[in-house]
Order: C-alpha cells, then sequence, then structure tokens
C-alpha cells in the first residue's frame, strides 16, 4: 500500500512540474513589446482588409515597417493598394506625413510627386488596421480588456476607447461614425510574448453611415515580423515635396 502511495505521489509531482513551464510561457505583452523600442530599430507587417456580408469583398492591403523610439513608434512607412485606386505610399516621421500616389496621384503640381501634411497615414488608413500593437499604451488597455490564453489575448474594445490611448488610431480613422461601435479583436503572441498576429472586427456602420453597409463588417488581418530589426525611415527628397493639391 505504502509503495502505491509513493509511487501516485511521484506521478501527481510530475504532472505539477510538467504544468510550470506551460504557465511561465505565458508572457507579458507589454512588457515583451517595450524591450524592444531601441530607437534605429522596428518591426514589418502585412495587412488585409476584408468587408464581410454578403460575401467576402477584399477592400484593401498595406504593407508597411514601423521604426521605434523609447515610447513606441517614432516613423512608418506603409505601402497601400486599394480597389480600383492607385498604390499609394506613406512616410510618416513624428507628427509629419508625407502621401504619393493613390487619390494623389493626378492632383499634384508638375514635379513633385509627394503631399507633405499632418495627415500621419494617408487615405489607406481609413481601412486599415485600427489596433496598433507596437503602442504600449494601446496594448496596455487590450491587456487589461481581455483574456489571455494559450498565447492569444481576446476582447472588445470600443472606437472612443481606442481614441484615449492610440495616436495611431485617431490618425487612421477620420471617418469614423460612431464612438460606441465595437472592436472584437485577437491578439496572437510568438514565444517571446511580442504580437506576431492582430486580427479585429467591426460593424462596417461604424465607419459607414449608410443602410447599404447595415450587417456588414469590417475585418482585418495583419501579421507582424521581424520585430527588432534594423530600421532607417527618412523624409523624400525636398525637391520632390509640396504642401499643396489640387482639388
Amino acid at each position: 500500500m505504502r509503495k502505491v502511495m509513493i509511487t501516485a505521489l511521484v506521478a501527481c509531482g510530475c504532472l505539477l512540474a510538467g504544468a510550470v513551464p506551460a504557465q511561465a510561457a505565458l508572457k507579458d505583452p507589454v512588457r515583451a513589446l517595450k524591450s524592444k523600442l531601441t530607437p534605429g530599430h522596428g518591426v514589418r507587417f502585412t495587412e488585409t482588409t476584408t468587408l464581410v456580408g454578403d460575401g467576402k469583398t477584399k477592400i484593401q492591403s498595406r504593407k508597411g515597417t514601423f521604426q521605434f523610439n523609447a515610447k513606441g513608434v517614432a516613423a512608418s512607412d506603409i505601402t497601400a493598394t486599394a480597389r480600383h485606386r492607385p498604390s499609394e505610399r506613406t512616410i510618416s516621421i513624428g507628427k509629419v506625413g508625407y502621401t504619393s500616389g493613390g487619390m494623389l496621384a493626378e492632383r499634384l503640381p508638375a514635379g513633385k510627386s509627394w503631399l507633405k501634411s499632418r495627415g500621419l497615414f494617408g487615405g489607406g488608413g481609413f481601412y486599415g488596421q485600427v489596433i496598433n500593437p507596437v503602442e504600449p499604451k494601446t496594448l496596455a488597455a487590450l491587456v487589461k480588456k481581455g483574456k489571455l490564453r494559450s498565447g492569444k489575448l481576446t476582447g472588445k474594445i470600443t472606437f472612443k476607447e481606442l481614441e484615449k490611448v492610440s495616436p495611431w488610431f485617431d490618425a487612421s480613422i477620420p471617418l469614423r461614425m460612431h464612438d460606441d461601435t465595437k472592436v472584437s479583436y485577437t491578439l496572437t503572441l510568438n514565444s517571446a510574448g511580442l504580437v506576431s498576429r492582430v486580427t479585429s472586427s467591426y460593424a462596417a456602420t461604424g465607419v459607414f453611415d449608410t443602410n447599404q453597409h447595415e450587417g456588414k463588417t469590417i475585418t482585418i488581418d495583419s501579421r507582424f515580423t521581424g520585430w527588432g530589426a534594423k530600421v532607417s525611415i527618412k523624409a523624400p527628397p525636398a525637391d520632390k515635396v509640396t504642401t499643396s493639391a489640387e482639388d
């Protein structure tokens, strides 16, 4: 009997010992992000935006790079390809944006190819990912409101709540109609606790206040790679930049 009890205790001990590494693998994503925020380094992303209703319609795809500073995003270089529009590229440095192509393709003065403005993410931001996991305050808000299980953080947050913490969101959704629109999100974390994927969705009527979008959903799928890679984003040549465009 004593031998059976010892065997059982040993077996339980093995099970408990095996459970510790799995729990330890759930690293704090905010701390993991802050460990990568080194000037001159960054992360790359690719993204697809889809309108879901009676079937699925791909609205836009984007790819780009974020350059870090100690607080989050110092600069970005993003190319967007939308339906029925020329490709658009936007370089943002601090609070200044430079946009080329897209809706501006035929509106710039001769010899100029970039429009300088306070708009950080160009027209492509209208349909882009509303959640930026490179912003520590944004990520902290998502962690607070969500549940972290098995390497995935899931939850819901409103447009108004995002606007309070996220410069990215505030600059990306100027078409916003309803502050109470809820965004459902899932963040997938890698073994280091860094975000490798963000999927989000919200009612299309949150930004399109029209009957034709009733019952439809906008979904965005973003993938992040190369965390900590060396990055150098610079403004376009000054002689190619203008501050005005034709109406």
